[in-house]
């Protein structure tokens, strides 16, 4: 069995996750179809083990991903007859079938959400439940809902770091840039070892120095770009984010004058700068290369994220040659 499936499916590249759903029925069909629900009859079951359960729903997910129902909907049943319907994960996983099920008729969706609602009246406190309906609401653009929802969630939960994420991410996508950022934080005060954080909190003040011109933003860009590399040497987002932000601030040198006058931050020199450049096409250049010979240890990069890093190579080369 792939060591992938006890991975969560949303973090699996789409190959990986259509792989999975092509193994589906060969799974099923040597795995545990039912297990009792006894406490002592599950411990003494050689076969009732956590990576079982979790391989079920990591499949489930993929399966709906490729559209797979039928396999959904077996692991489901599984999963149903172990932990019961009233499983608030459980709960949670029937509610993302239906949805899956229901495509994009408006009125079948209508009816999973006042089901969620109800079951929220009965039990506010319900958190895979409040997730999904907050997901269904941005999946259907009610984004003014959702945040709505999502602050209520934080306040019953303060220290989700998903949540405060996924509020980031709405701020962010309606270009509420102060607000994005302060939600951000809040995860690394949960997470203050998250180098993919670090470079997410690292491109929505690189965008929101864009758009108001502000050279504190851009310090504190180049700060969290810094960090992530610090923390995950070969994280790709961290190296590409690096290398736009010194090459901005090395062709536009009155912003770092410009903050230095203000006597808030201290942006590096022109020599530090151009080594974090060479640093960052340097580490790039390495990744793309590896990642093009199919060296072990170096394809779990995202394709899309390897293409930009090959764009701004090219971009340099280009520039160097003229």
């Amino acid at each position: 069995m792939s060591s992938s499936l006890l991975h969560p499916p949303s973090h699996l590249p789409p190959a990986t996750a259509l792989k999975h759903s092509k193994q589906a029925p060969s799974i099923l069909a040597n795995s545990p179809g039912a297990i009792a629900t006894s406490t002592l009859q599950s411990l003494l079951s050689a076969s009732e083990t956590a990576e079982l359960w979790t391989t079920y729903e990591n499949l489930l997910l993929s399966c709906l991903r490729t559209g797979d129902d039928e396999s959904a909907h077996q692991c489901l049943g599984r999963l149903v007859n172990r932990f019961g319907d009233d499983n608030e994960r459980i709960m949670a996983l029937k509610g993302l079938l239906k949805e899956a099920n229901a495509g994009d008729d408006n009125a079948t969706l209508d009816v999973i959400l006042k089901e969620y609602d109800q079951i929220l009246q009965e039990n506010p406190t319900n958190l895979p439940i409040s997730k999904r309906r907050i997901a269904l609401l941005r999946s259907r653009g009610q984004i003014a809902d959702s945040v709505t929802a999502l602050i209520s969630l934080l306040d019953a939960s303060p220290t989700d770091a998903e949540a405060w994420s996924e509020l980031a991410d709405m701020y962010f996508s309606q270009g509420l840039y102060s607000q994005a950022i302060f939600a951000l934080e809040e995860v690394l005060v949960l997470q203050p070892n998250a180098w993919n954080i670090h470079a997410r909190l690292g491109e929505m003040l690189f965008t929101a120095a864009k758009t108001s011109d502000t050279s504190k933003q851009l310090a504190e860009a180049l700060k969290r770009f810094c960090r992530s590399i610090e923390l995950c040497d070969n994280y790709l987002r961290g190296y590409y984010g690096l290398k736009l932000i010194a090459k901005q601030l090395l062709n536009e040198p009155q912003k770092a004058t410009k903050q230095a006058e203000s006597g808030e931050f201290s942006l590096p020199d022109s020599a530090t700068l151009r080594k974090l450049d060479e640093a960052a096409t340097e580490k790039l250049a390495e990744i793309v290369r590896r990642y093009s010979a199919a060296e072990k240890g170096w394809q779990g990069y995202d394709q899309a994220e390897i293409a930009a890093a090959q764009q701004v190579l090219q971009n340099e080369t280009e520039a160097t040659v003229r």
